[in-house]
């Protein structure tokens, strides 16, 4: 009754008004699936490639033919197979696209089959994804990374880093924390207006005013966390995106030059400017302190923040058990930010998050810059207890479709429902 009967692709947008993968997989018993791709703007040189159809529609990013090709050539292939065999059906996808990228049939097309095939056999199971991914022990709600300012590739501002986060690890539930993160996001909406800044909004949802340094930014969300009566250090920490690969301009001595705020940076320099807001701020992760090929400096990042800090790699993970079993082995963070379009297929991402949990590595399940209205992450973050997530600001509906699907599993477990809390960070 779980096979596969029929499988349909459609073209559908994003938040930021482009177009996206949507699939539907429905199963012999009825049952129906359907998920939507993401996309980044922010993109690591070693994640999957997207699937578009060139030319003058859309900029050339529509995705008419990556419908087709799920209709046609993949349908062919998965027809009739059983929807609960995941790493067979997710196995069958990577034969067809045959390249090391994705780049035949497309990451974009590929995880919105994947995820759409999972969905369904959950609904056939009359189970949650999250349980269905997870079994009983899908308990933990993760810590929301709240994005209150947008800087780098996300807003069109002077910042050079690229997300200003506040973490409410200190709370007993995750209602509390949401709460106290969306109190925040609203104090610094006001402080923001009646200073006369923009409130405009980036990509992810948080504010885009132009500061002029990140020293600004970090005081004006500590001032919004006074305001909102939360308490940092105890109730709440500061979380940065540096985004570093878009900071480097050079090398010299084997490592990267970094610019930053009108000035370079060597390697052994960048790690100390760091150290000073680490040691001026409370901050609790550093998610790209070092450029995605500058390893020499992602060695010294660790070696003198790692016992301190969450240091999470994404433009040089990109959510590659590969990778993050390297990295590892190389000294080179001690965390990875999972996004399942920058892999492909579901099965590769929970291949990542099992390594990851092998090599002593922390998971941060993320959104994309390019979002929708699909709530998978969330049930991911549920379904293998990762403690953490990111799905930009509590505001915008694609941002808050997530946070509100966390909300109601939280109702759905009820009592049996737990906080990772400060427990998701292994350095509290």
């Amino acid at each position: 009754m779980s096979a596969i009967v029929s499988l349909d692709a459609f073209e559908r947008f994003d938040s930021r008004g482009f177009p996206t993968v949507a699939a539907e997989a429905v199963l012999e018993s009825g049952a129906r699936g359907r998920a939507l791709a993401p996309a980044g703007a922010s993109t690591g040189r070693a994640e999957a490639k997207e699937r578009r159809d060139g030319g003058a529609r859309f900029g050339g990013r529509g995705v008419r033919e990556a419908a087709t090709a799920v209709r046609g050539e993949i349908f062919s292939v998965l027809s009739g197979m059983e929807a609960t065999d995941q790493s067979l059906i997710d196995s069958h996808l990577l034969a067809l696209d045959g390249t090391a990228d994705k780049s035949r049939l497309g990451a974009n097309v590929v995880l919105a089959v994947s995820l759409a095939v999972a969905r369904a056999a959950a609904n056939e199971s009359g189970q949650p994804l999250y349980r269905y991914l997870g079994g009983s022990a899908a308990r933990v709600l993760p810590v929301p990374m709240f994005n209150l300012i947008n800087g780098g590739a996300h807003a069109n501002n002077s910042l050079n880093f690229q997300e200003f986060m506040v973490l409410p690890a200190g709370y007993g539930s995750f209602a509390e924390a949401f709460e106290a993160g969306a109190e925040v996001y609203h104090a610094l909406r006001s402080a923001l207006a009646d200073s006369g800044r923009s409130v405009a909004l980036g990509d992810e949802g948080g504010f885009a005013p132009d500061f002029t340094d990140s020293e600004q930014a970090i005081e004006a969300i500590l001032g919004a966390c006074e305001t909102a009566g939360v308490a940092v250090g105890k109730e709440v920490w500061l979380g940065l995106d540096c985004a570093a690969s878009g900071l480097v301009r050079g090398e010299a001595d084997g490592a990267a030059i970094y610019r930053y705020g009108g000035r370079d940076f060597g390697g052994a320099e960048w790690v100390e400017h760091l150290g000073g807001l680490v040691g001026r701020y409370p901050i609790l992760s550093l998610e790209d302190p070092a450029g995605e090929s500058d390893e020499r400096t992602w060695r010294e990042v660790t070696r003198e923040f790692g016992d301190k800090l969450q240091l999470v790699g994404d433009d040089n993970l990109v959510t590659s058990s590969e990778r993050v079993r390297g990295a590892a082995r190389d000294g080179v963070g001690n965390s990875v930010l999972v996004k399942p379009n920058q892999v492909g297929t579901l099965t590769e991402t929970l291949e990542t998050v099992r390594v990851a949990g092998e090599v002593g590595f922390g998971c941060v399940v993320s959104h994309r810059s390019g979002e929708t209205e699909d709530t998978t992450i969330a049930d991911l973050a549920v379904g293998l207890n990762v403690g953490q997530i990111k799905c930009g600001a509590p505001a915008r509906g694609e941002r808050t479709a997530k946070y509100n699907r966390l909300l109601d599993i939280g109702d759905e477990l009820g009592v049996g429902c737990l906080y990772a809390g400060t427990s998701a960070f292994k350095t509290l």
